[in-house]
């Protein structure tokens, strides 16, 4: 009976050991180690939202190839110390009707160029380049009935176009960093984005309209240091602030340099790996991607590849787009006609109206040339006809359709 008894203990025991065995495994499959997680998945484990990338994490470094017709050709291959960015990320995207929202994802893209901004537009001699803050609100109005919406010139080279089906994309540059654009005040002793400024307003009009996005890249001369954004606190904290809101920023050359008058290389690097260096001095791991050309000078034949990518005391730079002063809208990234060495911007209207700004183009922008989006960057759909016109080498794995 004690052998029994004894024989029936031992195989409870057992039985008790394996059922507790089964909970912890089942647990353990629930909750993955820290070591098995990304940012973006512990971000969620922890429930809260993933931290977005630092600035400048997402610059890339050349390898450039030759092409026909005078174009830089970039081959971009990831530096040892960056990541190209993310491709489209899988969307839970409702269908939709072609037919209905006639998508055209060959068409062209309106990169818009702004200067400087004023309250009173009678307060500057300037005709051309200065828009009023009234102007530029009714703008942003205009723009969003018209069926625009902002995105960056990131997601613009990489053709990661995330905005609603049957909108149009549109690009926001701002050139020399002056403080109508952005600038920060003092409030309750905190640093915050003055309202009257073009960033300012463009945060106001996104708590009415928030699919219009935030997006705009702003070209610096660090030459400038602390009149670059003149306003409340340090010039790193304008530039952190900036940053923190999706704003991105481009290289527009150490001392505003007509780059047309350029000598030698060697005056090409130090243009433009100087801004760079002052940039990287001032905050760790920031990078100019993208060039906007001072007074749209073009450097001569044989210096073209110092535009693209070039050292200076230790600072790499390596441009992805060089932006045009321009007079038309742009050709996607994808399009057979791209040329990322000289890619083309339309100037916002000023004091005056000026044949080809945007005011001329806004009329002429027509459905049947602009970009229509499908709503899904995963995708590029195109009418039957057209897709001769997409370099299909660029898709980076996303899908073309015709219909």
């Amino acid at each position: 009976m004690r052998i029994l008894k004894g024989i029936l203990m031992l195989t409870i025991a057992v039985c008790l050991l394996i059922a507790v065995s089964c909970i912890i495994g089942k647990d353990n499959e629930k909750t993955p180690s820290p070591g098995n997680l990304t940012d973006g998945n512990t971000a969620q484990a922890e429930g809260r939202e993933p931290s977005p990338a630092s600035p400048g994490q997402e610059s890339l470094s050349p390898t450039p190839t030759a092409s026909s017709d005078n174009q830089v050709s970039l081959t971009p291959t990831p530096a040892p110390d960056q990541k190209p960015s993310e491709p489209a990320q899988e969307l839970n995207i409702e269908p939709v009707d072609y037919s209905a929202i006639r998508p055209n994802e060959s068409g062209e893209i309106p990169i818009v160029m702004f200067h400087n901004f004023v309250e009173d537009l009678n307060s500057t001699n300037d005709p051309e380049f200065t828009t009023s803050f009234a102007d530029f609100e009714k703008l942003l109005e205009t723009l969003y009935n018209e069926g625009y919406r902002l995105i960056s010139m990131r997601d613009f080279i990489d053709h990661n176009i995330s905005v609603p089906a049957g909108t149009k994309p549109m690009v926001f540059t701002f050139d020399d960093g002056s403080p109508g654009q952005f600038n920060l005040i003092e409030e309750n002793g905190k640093l915050v984005v003055n309202p009257k400024s073009a960033a300012g307003i463009m945060i106001k009009f996104s708590e009415k309209h928030p699919d219009f996005g935030i997006k705009g890249i702003f070209y610096l001369n660090m030459d400038k240091e602390e009149k670059t954004f003149e306003g409340a606190g340090t010039l790193k904290e304008r530039l952190e602030i900036l940053m923190s809101y999706g704003f991105e920023v481009g290289n527009h050359s150490w001392g505003h340099f007509n780059f047309s008058q350029a000598k030698n290389r060697e005056q090409v690097y130090e243009r433009l790996g100087r801004n760079q260096k002052r940039l990287q001095e001032i905050i760790e791991g920031a990078s100019f991607y993208s060039l906007a050309l001072p007074h749209g000078g073009k450097a001569p034949e044989e210096l073209k590849d110092a535009m693209v990518q070039g050292e200076y005391e230790g600072a790499r730079y390596f441009h992805e787009t060089i932006m045009a002063v321009g007079s038309t809208p742009s050709v996607p990234s994808i399009h057979k006609d791209y040329n990322p060495g000289y890619v083309a911007r339309i100037r916002s209207q000023g004091k005056v109206e000026v044949k080809f700004d945007l005011t001329y183009w806004l009329p002429n922008m027509t459905r049947d040339r602009m970009y229509i989006s499908d709503g899904d960057p995963n995708t590029v759909v195109v009418p039957k006809g057209k897709e001769n016109l997409i370099d299909t080498g660029k898709l980076n794995g996303k899908k073309l359709i015709t219909y």
